[in-house]
């Protein structure tokens, strides 16, 4: 059923979306198409992965969808960057953030935690994201943020820059760690998956790999027409930027791990899902938004990774909450519920910004 309606909503989205831009229709129609296409086509890359990751195993799986699902907002971003909206491209990787681990993991934890009392994931990789999460959005986040008080804006660009590097660099080193060096180790949690029922992909592997290149593809056209939007979005409704990156360019570019994360939990498959949600919300903070700073030395206004107090204090909260409620490898429906109201409460509090 849901396979069905994302085929119906990139099927009939799409074509509309390139005819509305050949001629010229209104922005809050566009805007309506983009978000419906970028949807179904994360659905499409959703099922790809998926069946990658089946053949692959749950980490090399959840690492490819957070990839891949990260893709189609690193996508949005640069075409946001184009336009010079410097400040929507911050509020979405805020929004990453905080999608990711109270949303997506909070739907998931209650999604799962609705058919299971009570499900198990790897306390290994729980106390290994912790502490990542704790240097990427504590430490690489609040750092600039702090040091900038005193500085120009070349100079706070030029801290963004090296910042970038480290982050990219670890990284890539983290994940050294944990499919090379450490692989043995990590590899033993995986045991935690429901093996007793075998799957088979819904996909070959190069029929998967196909998929992915052509919804990319096609993303990066719908994207830099949903871009065009935003302006209106704007005045029409009267949401400021920060609204408008923290929940709605989020949202639309997360689909892909909201779906897989959510339909992954309700088949006890709590490892992909957790490293789908905490991984991407990792890849966000320490891939995505350096390759951001960086691509925007070459666009109209460059980015510094300088964010909002509000902003912070969100990303601050919400790793520390999920810190606390993962350390201990269990998940329930209740500790998805408290994690999907402090999402609720931030993006209260976003939209009255």
């Amino acid at each position: 059923m849901l396979n069905r309606l994302f085929a119906i909503l990139v099927f009939a989205g799409v074509p509309l979306v390139l005819a509305g831009a050949f001629l010229n229709w209104s922005d809050m129609i566009m805007f309506v198409l983009c978000c419906i296409s970028i949807i179904g086509l994360s659905g499409y890359i959703g099922r790809a992965t998926e069946s990658l990751a089946i053949v692959s195993g749950p980490r090399i799986g959840g690492l490819l969808n957070a990839t891949f699902g990260n893709a189609v907002e690193l996508i949005i971003s640069i075409f946001t960057l184009k336009a010079g909206m410097v400040g929507i491209v911050l509020a979405s990787l805020t929004g990453s953030v905080l999608g990711n681990l109270l949303l997506v993991l909070g739907l998931s934890f209650f999604a799962g935690g609705i058919k299971f009392k009570r499900q198990n994931f790897s306390l290994l990789d729980a106390r290994y994201n912790s502490g990542l999460l704790i240097f990427a959005v504590i430490v690489a986040f609040v750092i600039p943020e702090i040091f900038s008080m005193s500085m120009d804006e070349q100079t706070t660009l030029n801290l963004s820059i090296g910042i970038a590097v480290i982050l990219i660099i670890l990284y890539l080193a983290g994940l050294f760690f944990k499919l090379v060096t450490h692989r043995g180790v990590f590899a033993s949690s995986d045991k935690n998956v429901d093996e007793e029922e075998e799957e088979t992909p819904e996909w070959t592997k190069r029929k998967s790999i196909l998929v992915l290149l052509l919804a990319t593809v096609t993303v990066a056209f719908v994207s830099e027409q949903l871009v065009h939007t935003f302006e209106m979005l704007g005045e029409k409704f009267g949401w400021t930027e920060l609204f408008i990156g923290v929940i709605i360019v989020a949202i639309v570019g997360n689909a892909a791990e909201h779906v897989s994360a959510i339909t992954l939990a309700v088949k006890n498959k709590m490892d992909v899902s957790v490293e789908l949600a905490v991984g991407s919300t990792l890849q966000v903070a320490m891939f995505v938004a350096p390759i951001l700073v960086l691509v925007s030395l070459i666009m109209p206004e460059p980015m510094a990774l300088v964010f909002t107090v509000p902003e912070l204090v969100a990303m601050v909260a919400a790793s520390l909450l999920v810190i606390n409620l993962c350390n201990d490898g269990e998940s329930n429906w209740f500790e998805g519920l408290i994690l999907f109201a402090a999402y609720l409460i931030m993006g209260i509090g976003f939209y009255f910004l």
